[in-house]
């Protein structure tokens, strides 16, 4: 991508590309199967895929029960559940989809993010940064046997206490 193109979408979507993924995609811009082509934007794809995370936190509040305790008393009402994991969604850091359900935070707004994976509340590290991220997504290509995290992710306010919700890392 060139950087006229960065421009584009940052203005047209509200956030901006990390530095580690601005070079990435800089370099070489992924778009077969589950990439997003931030080339000849879909918008209505794009923006389910913003919205991909918040939808699965209140799917499994819907349907699974989920509720944060530092949330409070879930509400009797389901919509007031939605709004307050819309509120709490609306003060986390953006996920940037990447590929697939995979997602990294625009803040901080610098290299080593983790990359989370977004399956509903199942939201677990799948990379301590998009290097490791590359290497567990495709490192049978490399030569790397199994997914596996090299070093500790970087916690990001609200995403980092849903990973600890399930656990921890994979």
């Amino acid at each position: 991508m060139t950087e006229e193109e960065f421009s584009r979408v940052e203005r047209q979507f509200g956030f901006r590309f990390p530095p580690d993924l601005r070079t990435f995609l800089a370099a070489g811009l992924p778009v077969s199967r589950g990439w997003v082509d931030w080339r000849r934007i879909d918008e209505a794809a794009i923006r389910g895929r913003l919205d991909w995370p918040l939808e699965g936190i209140c799917f499994d509040i819907e349907h699974n029960r989920f509720w944060l305790q530092e949330w409070g008393e879930r509400p009797s009402k389901l919509e007031a559940a939605f709004d307050v994991a819309r509120r709490a969604v609306r003060a986390a850091p953006v996920l940037i989809p990447i590929c697939g359900h995979r997602y990294i935070p625009v803040e901080p707004c610098e290299e080593g993010n983790p990359i989370f994976s977004i399956y509903q509340t199942d939201i677990i590290y799948y990379g301590a940064d998009l290097m490791d991220y590359l290497h567990n997504e495709f490192g049978y290509y490399f030569g790397r046997a199994a997914y596996a995290i090299t070093k500790t992710p970087r916690r990001v306010p609200f995403w980092a206490r849903l990973v600890e919700e399930n656990g921890g890392v994979c």
